[in-house]
């Protein structure tokens, strides 16, 4: 789920040679072509090379995209309300099999467009839906890596309750602030989430696990099981506390954490500040809710 920690850990992946990180894919179809958000890099979408060569390659240019038709379908098949059935179903069965193979295909032309005007061997996208994960297991299967990031859900609550100004967000945007979530509402989807991707897993997606707490505490240790994971056999990259762990390079991550407009050096720090700013209601209302899957994940 979204406010775990994972921007920093796609940022990372981004390092390793013959990966590249592309942030949420999933909202490049309004952020992107419709809005016309700032890239990674820092140029909106439209004047950003690399993803005009991207929708080149993909598409023969974004402008031959129906992109009202994409939104429709994206709605009609990658929403939580759909999960019973993606992972329940059949791949050859059905019309909500159909409209994922036809949604997926916009996301395999579009990594393959990526893989060859990067050069990569492995796209990162970053997207927290487990429903468009759900969709691209039918097209991938194993080939697919899941990397489960899951954090403390009072922790998450607290980060889904502040107000926070989308530098990204072009004037008028339809979301000039960053989503936030009641304690309630953060609470049952930190579960449905969560357990989404833990349903995945058993129907045969590989997939690794990696705690917040874990990976802040020892970032080089749990690093190392993520790159293992993902199929890195180069040298670890050097991840050391502070401000000077590794140098981050510039990206074209397309959406996500602000943190993507960040290059430079970069180190790995806990962030406890739900602690003391979660009111102490809103702590035992996710308690409470959480209770009968939280204990699963250690907290």
């Amino acid at each position: 789920m979204g406010r775990s920690g994972s921007t920093l850990i796609e940022r990372l992946l981004g390092e390793l040679p013959g990966f590249c990180s592309i942030g949420e894919i999933v909202h490049l179809w309004r952020r992107g072509l419709v809005e016309n958000e700032r890239c990674g890099c820092g140029q909106a979408f439209a004047d950003c090379g690399f993803w005009r060569d991207v929708g080149e390659r993909a598409f023969g240019g974004w402008g031959r995209l129906d992109v009202q038709r994409v939104l429709r379908l994206k709605d009609s098949v990658d929403r939580t309300r759909f999960l019973p059935g993606l992972l329940n179903g059949s791949a050859g069965e059905g019309s909500l099999a159909a409209r994922s193979e036809h949604y997926t295909e916009l996301y395999h032309r579009l990594y393959s467009a990526v893989a060859q005007v990067s050069g990569a061997r492995v796209i990162v996208d970053s997207s927290k839906h487990a429903s468009l994960a759900a969709c691209l297991r039918w097209r991938y299967g194993a080939r697919m890596r899941l990397l489960h990031v899951v954090r403390d859900p009072r922790a998450v609550a607290h980060s889904w309750g502040k107000r926070v100004v989308r530098p990204d967000a072009a004037p008028g945007s339809s979301e000039p602030e960053m989503a936030r979530y009641s304690a309630g509402r953060s609470a049952l989807q930190w579960m449905t989430q969560n357990s989404s991707l833990d349903a995945l897993a058993r129907r045969g997606i590989p997939t690794l696990r990696v705690r917040y707490e874990d990976f802040v505490a020892d970032p080089q240790a749990e690093f190392g099981r993520i790159a293992d994971f993902v199929g890195h056999t180069g040298a670890p990259l050097p991840l050391g506390g502070g401000e000077g762990g590794v140098e981050l390079s510039g990206g074209h991550a397309v959406s996500g954490n602000p943190m993507r407009f960040r290059a430079g050096p970069v180190g790995v720090r806990a962030d406890h500040g739900w602690r003391e700013g979660l009111a102490p209601w809103r702590r035992r209302l996710v308690t409470a809710v959480t209770a009968p899957t939280r204990g699963r994940y250690g907290y």
